[in-house]
């Protein structure tokens, strides 16, 4: 099967994200994950009834053999998977995996380093079926507090290396706090916690979700649109470029080179470096003191010339 080869002027369509949330307990991260569009907690923690009266469909799962058991048509009604917790569920898949195969155990009951290649594998393989089946992913985890000095560091409560897989597979990722004692959700990284903002979000305040039962479903929405609207923006700017790199390739004489550069004082700096970009291949260049191109040669031997 040959390659999909995505062009650089093609737009990228954000349709699917998968979202960590983290934080120290007792914040609501069960809560804030129901307020995802239609969603569907998968409860490896055992703890979605601590979410009290808000509360939406939910599958208890013990053994990861029941995920493999679900298919697209169990998630046919809903639009968002919650994972309650990311850590949980990838400790669950440890135990399966070990159980499978001893070669991916090691004598102290961890897993071995092909063992954890098998988790990645697997791990990365679910959500991308998760995203293939058109369903947002909403990833929960504990917080874990370090010392570091004086600070105190915020990470994902996750065991061994298994989080870095949280970390790359995550589009957004940000944590409940609370501020002057009120809860916030914030997506940006500090130098004490992780975050991933890829839509310049500012702290949210998270509001009484009786009031406001799909905060979160906003908020990918939000991310969403900003992240494609990003990459309408990108084409269009490449668009523009090249079209302007046609249009300067067609001057021939260093005074319509001159000419255009005059008209272009005010212009992006890119812009003007692509003119005496194309200006070289023509075999001019910009003589700095005069502001004006002339023809490479003149310029090496008075030694005024300018590169691109």
């Amino acid at each position: 099967m040959p390659i999909r080869i995505v062009k650089a002027a093609d737009p990228i369509e954000v349709k699917q994200l998968i979202v960590t949330l983290y934080s120290a307990p007792g914040l609501g991260k069960t809560s804030t994950g129901f307020t995802a569009a239609d969603p569907l907690l998968l409860d490896f923690d055992n703890g979605v009834h601590r979410s009290g009266v808000f509360r939406r469909d939910s599958v208890p799962i013990t053994r990861w053999s029941e995920i493999e058991d679900l298919n697209e048509q169990d998630l046919a009604p809903y639009k968002t998977i919650i994972v309650d917790t990311a850590g949980r569920a990838l400790d669950v898949l440890s135990a399966h995996l070990m159980d499978g195969n001893p070669k991916f155990r090691r004598a102290a009951g961890q897993l071995t380093l092909q063992g954890f290649g098998a988790l990645k594998g697997t791990f990365t393989g679910w959500l991308s079926f998760l995203r293939a089946s058109g369903k947002d992913v909403v990833l929960l985890a504990h917080m874990d507090e370090q010392s570091r000095g004086d600070d105190i560091i915020e990470r994902l409560d996750i065991q061994g290396s298994s989080k870095q897989e949280i970390y790359k597979s995550a589009d957004a990722m940000g944590r409940l706090q609370l501020v002057g004692g009120k809860r916030v959700l914030n997506f940006n990284p500090t130098d004490t916690a992780f975050g991933k903002n890829p839509a310049q979000l500012l702290p949210l305040p998270v509001p009484d979700f009786g009031v406001d039962d799909n905060f979160l479903a906003g908020i990918i929405d939000q991310i969403k649109a900003k992240l494609n609207e990003s990459s309408k923006a990108g084409v269009a700017e490449m668009a523009r470029l090249h079209q302007l790199e046609e249009s300067f390739s067609k001057f021939d004489k260093a005074e319509t080179f001159t000419a255009q550069a005059q008209l272009m004082i005010n212009a992006d700096k890119k812009d003007k470096a692509l003119l005496v970009k194309i200006a070289k291949q023509k075999g001019f260049s910009l003589d700095k003191k005069s502001k004006t191109f002339i023809a490479a040669a003149a310029a090496e031997a008075a030694g005024t010339g300018a590169n691109a």
